[in-house]
């Protein structure tokens, strides 16, 4: 049993899954604020069903890339090419996973349901096989990596209305991608090469990537003043996304200066912290209107 979770909790790549489902519960707390209480089991649905299909996408993704996993140094040891799970066992549970987890979000309302469903698509049957292709891989990704605060927000509603609210947390999230995806290909792009793939804007760890890097990080500043601007973000939260904005950027002007791998790690490990701490502070600082 004790192997088993260990396998699955590679199979799911808990940590990535654990960091969605969290950018979700934030954006439940947000919407909640806005439709004025905070329905707690609503919360515990979400968080179960968003958890259990973010962890069908990873499950569809190794199950696609397992031939390719053999090849990368990270990946050696999941289960599937390590050979502790078979194509079947990984499919039958990703897929009851899946269902089962977009059936509890329909509970909570229909679109939830079907962002979820698109979810999954766009990653693992979109972005997945886009790796080995072109850079644009990035840009596709970036699609299902920014639905999680949408997912979340409209979970706290009944009958989900659009406003400017979950489009700019969406925003933000695609946004933040660019130089996440990019600092971590940085770091990985000797293993990456092994499986063939092109994440780095030319494919290469050269000034042309590190610029782009740079500027996504001055857009990601821009795109942090939005909820402020629009009325929903406060002072507090202003000033908080500005200096991670600037941190940010700061480690990418480093990557662009430097060019060597421990300057990607620094800036890799600063993306990790920016999206909770800006999520965080936006939900601590949210203006009702």
């Amino acid at each position: 049993m004790k192997n088993f979770l260990s396998d699955f909790k590679k199979l799911i790549k808990l940590r990535l899954t654990l960091t969605v489902v969290f950018s979700a519960s934030v954006s439940f707390l947000i919407g909640s604020k806005v439709q004025g209480d905070i329905i707690w089991v609503n919360w515990f649905i979400l968080t179960i069903g968003g958890f259990l299909v973010t962890s069908a996408a990873n499950g569809f993704n190794e199950i696609i890339e397992k031939d390719l996993d053999k090849l990368m140094l990270r990946t050696l040891d999941r289960p599937i090419p390590a050979g502790r799970m078979t194509t079947g066992q990984a499919l039958v549970l990703s897929l009851f996973m899946g269902i089962f987890g977009t059936l509890i979000l329909v509970k909570l309302n229909f679109l939830t349901g079907v962002l979820s469903v698109f979810s999954i698509f766009l990653y693992a049957f979109l972005y997945t096989p886009m790796k080995r292709k072109s850079p644009i891989a990035v840009f596709i990704g970036a699609f299902p990596g920014a639905l999680p605060p949408l997912i979340g927000y409209f979970a706290a509603f009944d009958r989900p209305e659009i406003s400017w609210i979950p489009v700019i947390l969406f925003i933000i999230q695609f946004v933040w991608q660019f130089p996440h995806f990019w600092a971590i290909a940085w770091v990985l792009d000797d293993d990456y090469k092994r499986a063939g793939f092109r994440l780095l804007p030319t494919t290469k760890r050269d000034r042309t990537s590190s610029f782009l890097t740079v500027l996504s990080t001055i857009l990601l500043i821009g795109v942090g003043f939005m909820p402020t601007i629009y009325g929903f973000g406060g002072y507090v939260y202003a000033t908080i996304t500005t200096i991670c904005g600037l941190i940010f950027c700061w480690y990418a002007i480093q990557l662009h200066l430097q060019g060597n791998v421990l300057s990607a790690k620094k800036l890799m490990y600063s993306s990790f912290l920016y999206l909770p701490v800006v999520q965080l502070a936006l939900l601590f600082d949210f203006i009702k209107k």
